[in-house]
């Protein structure tokens, strides 16, 4: 099943003339996948930087994701131009004809690439090596190719622990970080705006991202929907073994070490990625941060209902902070597989978007509620929560 949606519509651009490519890293994740449709709509010429997996080389992985887009909006998209490389290898594993076809061909660059990895297992492990290795690595090769226009996708939760309000002027005031992805996005963001040869560089910063909001599409699972996926085998397991806690005839509820009311502000994969796309063909609005977040976030208990509504015989009750008194099984193996994202359940922030809703006053972003979350949430449990773009199909060869 295909789930990529083939209803979108861009706003109208100011008509930036795109004469020159944008080097652009994380092509095939969720956002970058998402990014290569609604840029290339735009008419912005794509170098997209890509390194191979064990099933596909780099060229194969991008045929493999343009071809899903072909099919779901009926038409050819135009073809980036790839090339090979890696964030972790030296030199981004470019050899020098792919640094001399930058040289001549890019003078932007969008940096998307991260690693979402919560907590590090070593100093010089993921998220470290991605997220401020590969972004100094980035910085290096736009020096050496004398591009100074640069687009950084970064994250809200630069904020980290605080609850204040959050300005997009704002990087470190002092806050304490949630976890390891947190900081080194803060300071992957600090060697950027460290970088005296870059003209003020353009920072996007969304919140959670979840899929599309048309179709409930997505290819990672982290987050809500891990909480989402964990409660969903517990339950399958435990309803095929007939080892649900029960009162009588009654499920008991799974206890939640929440009080309800803790916010998370969720945003969809395609608006961000239409936000981003039109900030980045707009010249005025460079050299600027944006918080691309939601004014209306969402809470604990709604997402609690979600999971009541597409899991069957699944309860909970709000307890409140604090470890659970006699947990049952379900509820130990729960806490033990969402222990990495313990600081993810805690209470938003309000972020400020003052320089979101300056440039883009036609696009709000969709209203993340319970309608929509229990469409994303029966979209991810038919996929499997698994998504693999297949090999392209190689051309038949020519007829002798």
């Amino acid at each position: 099943i295909v789930w990529l949606n083939t209803s979108h519509t861009l706003l109208p651009s100011c008509g930036m003339a795109m004469s020159q490519f944008v080097l652009f890293t994380g092509g095939t994740g969720l956002l970058g996948r998402y990014l290569v449709r609604d840029l290339t709509d735009l008419g912005v010429p794509l170098a997209l930087m890509v390194r191979r997996n064990r099933r596909m080389s780099a060229e194969q992985r991008v045929e493999s994701l343009m071809a899903v887009w072909d099919a779901r909006l009926g038409r050819e998209l135009p073809r980036p131009h790839v090339i090979e490389s890696d964030l972790s290898r030296p030199d981004l594993g470019l050899d020098d004809i792919d640094r001399e076809w930058i040289d001549e061909h890019c003078d932007t660059v969008l940096h998307n690439a991260a690693s979402l990895l919560f907590h590090a297992t070593a100093p010089d492990g993921e998220p470290w090596r991605s997220n401020v290795d590969g972004t100094r690595a980035i910085l290096e090769l736009c020096r050496s190719a004398g591009i100074a226009n640069l687009h950084h996708v970064s994250t809200a939760y630069v904020c980290g622990l605080r609850n204040d309000q959050v300005l997009e002027s704002q990087l470190d005031v002092g806050q304490e970080p949630g976890n390891d992805y947190e900081r080194s996005k803060v300071a992957a963001e600090e060697l950027i705006h460290a970088a005296d040869f870059l003209a003020p560089p353009t920072v996007y910063r969304p919140s959670i991202i979840i899929g599309d909001s048309s179709n409930g599409f997505s290819t990672t699972f982290h987050g809500f929907y891990a909480a989402l996926r964990l409660a969903h085998t517990l339950w399958q397991a435990a309803s095929a073994a007939g080892e649900q806690p029960v009162d009588g005839n009654q499920v008991v509820p799974t206890r939640l070490t929440l009080d309800g009311t803790e916010r998370k502000n969720l945003v969809t994969v395609d608006w961000v990625s239409r936000a981003i796309a039109e900030i980045l063909v707009r010249p005025e609005c460079h050299g600027q941060t944006f918080h691309l977040t939601s004014p209306r976030p969402v809470a604990t208990r709604v997402m609690s209902e979600v999971l009541e509504q597409v899991i069957e015989n699944c309860h909970n009750r709000f307890v409140g902070p604090g470890p659970l008194k006699d947990p049952s099984t379900i509820e130990k193996l729960f806490y033990e597989q969402m222990q990495v994202y313990s600081s993810y359940w805690r209470d938003d922030p309000e972020f400020d978007t003052t320089n979101t809703e300056k440039a883009l006053p036609d696009l709000p972003p969709p209203t993340v509620d319970h309608d929509l979350l229990v469409r994303l949430s029966k979209a991810a449990i038919e996929m499997g929560f698994r998504w693999r773009d297949r090999l392209p199909v190689s051309p038949e060869p020519a007829a002798r």
